[in-house]
């Protein structure tokens, strides 16, 4: 009989951020409006750092990259969400949710890893200015960027493959307003060790590898700013650090508080405010930040726009 029920098990439920129905309308001007902001804002950014010459830099190619991560990231995500706010049943079919899974996996792991390069790219820069277009040469860079995809595809097909091991027999509404992990395994019959030992092994590699390496680059820039004799090339070598720590308190607090957790003691209903921060907000916040904090940037935009005004 469970052999039979696990055979006809087509589709989940998602059970949404909420379920009162005076809210969904809201709700949904509300994320659509974040949706809106984070396309044009992360399109935006990696077309001016394409057009702009002067943007042609190891560290603008990485906030390209990242850009570019946050905008899939999110695509993912929230279109679904949305239609979800309006339709009647949030049905996703089981095919749609594995893979929504999937790429959900491959983009925030990517987004960790970014932010560890980004993060030693600055270090480069402030520490061995001298030497940075040897060490940050195009084909390094290149280089990087393979392995954030690299360790991003590793990462998201194992945890796929194993959730598509799991038999699902219980109820078939997810507790949440997408297809993740923790959400799903509550809804299993059979054994989820083989799944929670590794959520946690590549959790914490996923998270405190890239961690390790911002903070480790970190330290050293601290340290080399204090030998900095000038107030103003102190604090021009910290501007340039400021939108990236910013970036990564907002990202690592979130997806910490989510996945790393005891059992024991995690929420769902905490889970879904974390995850509405991770997967919706810091990736319309990210372009922001970076723009509304940086020189270069915004020098960038107003050249194209004064360029549009004479088309």
């Amino acid at each position: 009989m469970d052999s039979m029920e696990v055979e006809i098990l087509t589709e989940f439920i998602l059970a949404g951020l909420t379920n009162q129905p005076e809210l969904q309308i809201p709700l949904f001007l509300l994320f659509l409006g974040i949706y809106l902001v984070t396309v044009v804002g992360n399109m935006g950014m990696v077309i001016l750092i394409a057009l702009c010459s002067h943007l042609h830099t190891p560290m603008y190619y990485f906030l390209s990259c990242l850009s570019f991560i946050d905008l899939c990231h999110s695509t993912v995500i929230t279109p679904k969400m949305l239609v979800n706010f309006i339709g009647e049943k949030n049905i996703i079919s089981y095919p749609e949710c594995m893979t929504q899974l999937y790429f959900f996996l491959i983009f925030v792991i990517a987004d960790c890893y970014m932010l560890a390069v980004m993060a030693y790219d600055r270090y480069v820069a402030i520490c061995n200015p001298l030497l940075y277009n040897v060490i940050m040469s195009p084909q390094i860079c290149s280089g990087l960027v393979s392995v954030v995809y690299v360790m991003a595809f590793v990462g998201a097909t194992a945890h796929t493959s194993c959730m598509l091991r799991v038999i699902f027999c219980k109820k078939n509404i997810i507790n949440h307003y997408f297809c993740d992990l923790l959400p799903l395994l509550k809804l299993s019959c059979s054994s989820t060790y083989i799944n929670e030992v590794l959520i946690l092994f590549l959790g914490s590699l996923d998270i405190f590898a890239p961690v390790l390496i911002i903070v480790s680059s970190y330290i050293f820039i601290m340290a080399s700013i204090l030998r900095i004799q000038s107030t103003e090339g102190r604090f021009k070598a910290f501007s340039t650090c400021s939108s990236h720590i910013m970036a990564v308190s907002l990202f690592y607090g979130s997806t910490a508080f989510m996945y790393l957790q005891p059992s024991s003691v995690r929420s769902i209903e905490q889970g879904k405010v974390s995850s509405v921060f991770y997967t919706i907000v810091i990736p319309m916040l990210n372009p922001l930040i970076y723009s509304l904090r940086n020189k270069d940037v915004k020098v960038a935009l107003r050249k194209i726009l004064k360029r549009s005004k004479f088309w």
